[in-house]
């Protein structure tokens, strides 16, 4: 079946593009987000008669949460009941005119369904087809529920977030896992899609939020477990928490990692006889005397004003930075030089501030996309793109097929 011609979101690297997202919650909407963002057309599947549970966690304006308009904007919304045979086919319909088809059900449930990967791309060989669950397809894990702090526990997240003197495992206060989950994932679309560019087929792509998260904190998270046979087994909690310091009148964070930083940070506080204690000559051993170098630094820190602070350490090449609250983010100066915090009007929500697509493209900018969409708006125009007459639309919908 050809393709009904319908109007992209936005223009971009992607446009062109259709994505069939089946799809709950936030790592997989994270990843066709993204999509979008870039001018792919996304079509959120939900199902009938609430849609995505997001729709109704977290605070919200106008019947829609922040969290739903955040990372379903640019997407259109089709209802669909896929326990009924006739939503079924009406998705198997979709699919022949898609190039990518996302889901995150528990392993084995779109296969119950008629979804799964051997199906679809038996219809539509050129399918990427993507598979984002918890722990991956088998194994001892697989029908466990997930939300985004199990994969912090079983990841060594949490363990790299200890408390720095009960040793105590701490969480990360936003959901890392799942939006590196859909980073990973929007990065391995791309690359699928490439890889048809040359070859002409699709491929299934299966993705474990606790393989992505590993993944992402191994390089210096595991870095006392990369050596084999070198394994640490309860390393010192991380120093990166510890490198805030309390001024006189607020919070500011500093790092020394270099030789030059390290002697820059001595003239910036007036103590130049740090640079000849022999605990802190080397990199190696400020790091392995950080306990008292960062509480030696800190008590010094504590008697000026962070605007002192940062002015003095600027001025030796020492990294450094105020600690911003959330509402002093909207104002960095650097923040508004980027343009990167954009104001839209929603139409059930009203006013919202929303960041652009972090990446620029010089030759494909996307345009700003639409907000997030109303539940089941999009169904006359891609149903009847699929050839179906508005009569017959009004029946599915009286049947409950159609939301």
């Amino acid at each position: 079946m050809p393709r009904p011609v319908v109007p992209c979101a936005a223009m971009g690297p992607l446009d062109g593009f259709r994505v069939i997202e089946l799809a709950t919650m936030v790592s997989a909407p994270i990843a066709t987000m993204l999509l979008a963002d870039q001018g792919a057309e996304v079509i959120k599947v939900e199902a009938p008669p609430h849609g995505d549970i997001m729709r109704r966690l977290g605070p919200q304006r106008g019947g829609v949460t922040a969290g739903f308009a955040t990372i379903n904007r640019g997407k259109r919304s089709l209802a669909l009941d896929l326990k009924e045979e006739r939503g079924i086919r009406l998705l198997l319909d979709l699919v022949r005119t898609a190039d990518v088809f996302v889901q995150n059900f528990r392993p084995g449930v779109v296969d119950r369904l008629g979804l799964g990967t051997d199906r679809l791309r038996k219809i539509n060989e050129r399918l990427v087809y993507v598979s984002i669950s918890g722990f991956g397809q088998e194994g001892p894990y697989a029908q466990k529920r997930v939300y985004d702090p199990i994969i912090q526990a079983l990841s060594g997240f949490a363990d790299i977030q200890a408390d720095r003197v009960t040793g105590e495992p701490k969480m990360v206060r936003t959901i890392i896992p799942d939006k590196v989950t859909g980073l990973t994932a929007a990065q391995a679309i791309t690359a699928a899609l490439l890889a048809r560019e040359r070859t002409g087929e699709g491929q299934h792509l299966e993705l474990a939020m606790l393989d992505a998260t590993i993944s992402f904190i191994w390089p210096e998270g595991f870095v006392r477990q990369i050596l084999v046979g070198g394994e640490v087994a309860h390393g010192r909690p991380g120093s990166t928490s510890d490198l805030i310091y309390r001024t006189a009148d607020g919070y500011i964070t500093a790092s020394t990692i270099s030789d030059a930083e390290w002697e820059g940070m001595a003239r910036a506080t007036g103590h130049l006889e740090w640079l000849e204690d022999e605990r802190y000559k080397t990199a190696a051993g400020r790091i392995s005397n950080a306990d008292q170098r960062l509480d030696m630094v800190g008590d010094v820190l504590r008697r000026r004003t962070s605007a002192e602070w940062i002015e003095a350490l600027e001025a030796e090449d020492v990294p450094c930075a105020k600690i911003l609250s959330r509402n002093e983010v909207l104002t960095d100066p650097q923040v508004i030089r980027n343009e990167l915090l954009r104001e839209l009007d929603h139409p059930q929500v009203g006013r919202m501030r929303l960041p652009r697509p972090a990446a620029r493209f010089s030759s494909t900018p996307p345009e700003p996309v639409p907000p997030s969409p109303v539940l089941g708006e999009a169904a006359d125009e891609l149903l009847g793109g699929l050839g179906l007459t508005p009569a017959e639309i009004d029946e599915l919908r009286r049947d409950g097929v159609v939301g």
